[in-house]
């Protein structure tokens, strides 16, 4: 097992504790997420008095989501280096306290798009904490399996949410069902937080201190070489966006992949919907996805450490793109399983690997920051793909539009990331 500084040892197994206490916030955060995913927008117009066929007014919540949390997720990781991990992950679930009781008592559909603004903070802040904090206990070579945990959990959480969430409307209407679910995960999380979680940041900063002594062990990444050995928040922010061709196109790829989220959360439920399925059906097909995603990333990330991050991305967001298309292409509560499976399976490829490329050449010094900047563009592709999506399903009149949109935007994404970005593994591509 490494270790980088005496006092700080670093691998998933001499940190399981404090690695397993972070898994089961993540998958709370991916409760949380999912508190939205099924019943509300199932019922925007039943329940929430969305006029049919309003196209952004049924999007405005999830844009109002996107912008909000890509902006906290560049907040968090400059945050992060400065106060802590774990108070900014504690502020996280502060920000989400209201949530149960805006939905309970909504009025109107306002009332769920200023719920999504705290979600988005939410998210923000605890989902990339829970990250940051499993990265600077682990080695170089875990970084797959690291974040294809963290998302498996999460992205079970978010299945897990999507499922229940539907019993409980059915059960206990669906305002109360959302209320109960909703308060129970939020108080259960920051209780845990302020009891079990430790602050990871002396780790990344033990790691950094040996990276500037020379004293690293194994291959060396090929770390950017146009910044400067304490960069600011604006000269980290321009390397992840342009100025490095592998870092944007990695940004570029977490952007877009997340219309396909925004796709399966705003419209997918609208879509089954209209075509008779229950909200318990709804929640199964759109479980399907996060189930398969969730899952299947215990074992993609840690392919990833194998063979690389380039090959599963491509392959990923193509093979995502085809399960977009192909839910258009049949009918019946099977088919769209099947079709949110090939989905889910592609971004189980994609998601964990995109981030541990981040991680593979971004120095321990200032990698907070670039995961919360390559975050913040990942992220704000839920609020621009979900404005896309409601000018697209205007423009081309329906929802079906927004389905082959997406499906051709995931493959020239995956077409800019095969052309710009080299393998970063640094095992497999070391810096000279």
């Amino acid at each position: 097992m490494t270790s980088y500084a005496a006092d700080y040892r670093y691998g998933i197994r001499v940190n399981f504790a404090q690695f397993a206490h972070q898994l089961v916030q993540v998958f709370f955060v991916g409760l949380a997420i999912g508190l939205f995913r099924t019943v509300v927008p199932a019922l925007a117009e039943t329940d929430f008095g969305v006029a049919k066929g309003s196209f952004m007014m049924l999007t405005a919540f999830v844009t109002a989501f996107g912008f909000v949390k890509g902006t906290l997720n560049f907040v968090a990781g400059r945050l992060s280096e400065r106060i802590g991990r774990k108070k900014v992950l504690f502020l996280g679930w502060l920000a989400a306290v209201p949530i149960p009781f805006m939905i309970l008592y909504a009025p109107s559909w306002d009332w769920i798009v200023a719920a999504t603004v705290l979600l988005g903070v939410n998210q923000g802040l605890a989902w990339s904490m829970t990250q940051t904090a499993k990265l600077d206990l682990t080695t170089a070579d875990q970084r797959g399996l690291t974040i294809g945990l963290n998302e498996f959990s999460g992205y079970f959480g978010v299945a897990v949410a999507g499922i229940v969430t539907g019993y409980l409307a059915a059960a206990w209407g669906p305002r109360e069902g959302l209320m109960l679910f909703g308060s129970a995960v939020v108080l259960l999380a920051g209780a845990l937080t302020l009891i079990w979680v430790k602050d990871t940041l002396p780790w990344a900063h033990a790691e950094g201190r040996q990276h500037a002594a020379g004293r690293m062990k194994g291959p060396r990444p090929r770390y950017p070489a146009n910044i400067s050995d304490t960069p600011g928040t604006w000269e980290v922010f321009t390397l992840m966006s342009w100025r490095d061709a592998r870092m944007a196109s990695l940004s570029q790829a977490g952007l877009v992949e997340k219309f396909v989220d925004a796709l399966v959360w705003v419209f997918f439920p609208v879509y089954l919907y209209q075509r008779g399925l229950s909200l318990a059906g709804i929640g199964w097909v759109v479980g399907v996805y996060g189930f398969v995603w969730g899952l299947s990333q215990f074992l993609t990330g840690h392919w990833s450490d194998r063979v690389g991050r380039k090959k599963p991305i491509v392959a990923g967001m193509w093979l995502c793109g085809a399960g977009v298309a192909l839910v258009g292409l049949g009918e019946g509560e099977l088919w769209w399983s099947f079709a949110a499976a090939v989905m889910g399976f592609g971004m189980a490829l994609l998601y964990p690997t995109l981030s541990a490329a981040v991680s593979d050449i971004a120095h321990p010094d200032w990698r907070g920051s670039a995961i919360g900047i390559y975050r913040f563009w990942r992220d704000l592709g839920y609020g621009i793909g979900a404005l896309l999506l409601g000018v697209v399903a205007a423009g081309f009149g329906g929802i079906e539009a927004g389905f082959w949109f997406t499906a051709a935007a995931m493959f020239v994404s995956g077409l800019i990331v095969l052309l710009a970005c080299e393998e970063t593994h640094p095992r497999l591509n070391p810096s000279d």
